[in-house]
């Protein structure tokens, strides 16, 4: 009996430890999560208030790529690059090129982007003529862009300007020439005219030289027309001796001729030797490609001839030009010498004659 009593007993302390164990258990499990998604909470507020801050924090992406340059920056000037991009495109297709500034004025410098036509010399004064606000004869100016046209450089600051060269489907086979154009306004500090009136800022303008060339049926022809003297005298003195070559492009595209001189002297020994590299003749022009040549003694009568490759299917012209180097300083004093050596032989014999009678 006593054995069942303490059964019943033992039966109900385990029912009454479940009873009351049951829900302290279960309120510690809901502190335990309470305080987990307390935590995630937190974790989340932080990293919204992290990335917000880094959001304010963070500079703007820039349309262009910038880098920093070294060595000696401060030199008062601008750089663009490259001088000359030559591009063959197919109607429908984009291609971008990039073209490089660099600030070596000053800190916070605002450079402006514009486009300008240009066309070749009808006398062949000039390799290219910029436009202004009219339309050239091959105008690029509906086929090429960039995103902004104004950005800002520091000093020592390079940027990659992207620029987008775009031609419709139904674009004309041929040639279409332009510059992009880079400016800056540079104040004039601490400089004043009479009056102490400020003068005018100083409007600076570098272009890179665009050459696009649109495939399809296109004409190319040029010649050389000539080489000649430059001041059109054939007496010099002493050198240099400066010569120049005519070309002339009568196709629809632009043409890079190259070539070489030769110069020899009266006795046909060849004394001089002059390598072209190529340059570029615009459609429908005219281009004088100036040389200069020269020694260290110059005398007598001289022949160059310059041998042409007119950029295309191998072609050659030869051209020449005679030209005659009398240094007259040298030239006068060898007769004045002569002239004494003579005069002075007549008047020993002379006197020698004289005492023989």
């Amino acid at each position: 009996m006593t054995t069942t009593k303490t059964k019943i007993k033992k039966l109900v302390v385990a029912c009454l430890v479940t009873i009351l164990a049951t829900p302290l258990s279960g309120e510690v499990f809901a502190q335990s999560l309470e305080s987990d998604s307390l935590q995630e909470v937190a974790v989340e507020a932080t990293t919204t208030e992290s990335t917000s801050i880094s959001d304010v924090l963070a500079e703007p992406e820039l349309w262009y790529r910038s880098e920093r340059i070294s060595g000696n920056i401060e030199v008062g000037d601008f750089v663009v690059g490259p001088g000359r991009s030559e591009i063959e495109i197919k109607p429908g297709e984009t291609v971008v090129q990039e073209i490089s500034v660099t600030n070596r004025i000053a800190p916070g410098k605002i450079f402006s982007i514009e486009v300008e036509d240009m066309t070749g010399s009808a006398d062949g004064s000039s390799a290219v003529r910029l436009t202004g606000n009219e339309r050239g004869p091959y105008s690029i100016r509906d086929y090429i862009s960039f995103p902004e046209d104004s950005f800002e450089l520091d000093l020592g600051e390079r940027a990659r300007i992207p620029v987008t060269i775009t031609i419709p489907p139904d674009g004309e086979p041929g040639g279409y020439y332009g510059s992009v154009l880079i400016s800056v306004i540079q104040d004039q500090e601490g400089q004043l005219d009479a009056g102490s009136v400020p003068r005018s800022p100083i409007i600076a303008r570098v272009g890179s030289l665009f050459f696009v060339t649109v495939r399809g049926e296109t004409v190319t022809e040029g010649e050389t027309i000539s080489l000649s003297l430059i001041n059109d005298s054939m007496w010099y003195e002493k050198g240099p001796i400066n010569m120049g070559i005519l070309y002339e492009n009568t196709g629809s595209v632009h043409v890079n001729p190259y070539g070489e001189i030769s110069i020899t002297n009266m006795f046909g020994e060849e004394v001089g030797f002059i390598e072209l590299e190529p340059w570029f003749v615009l459609p429908k022009s005219l281009r004088v490609r100036e040389i200069a040549w020269d020694r260290e003694f110059l005398l007598g009568r001289y022949n160059a001839v310059a041998k042409i490759n007119r950029g295309y299917e191998d072609v050659v012209d030869e051209v020449s030009v005679s030209f005659w180097v009398l240094p007259w300083k040298i030239v006068g004093g060898v007769f004045f010498v002569l002239f004494l050596i003579i005069f002075s032989i007549r008047a020993f014999f002379r006197t020698f004659e004289f005492k023989r009678k």
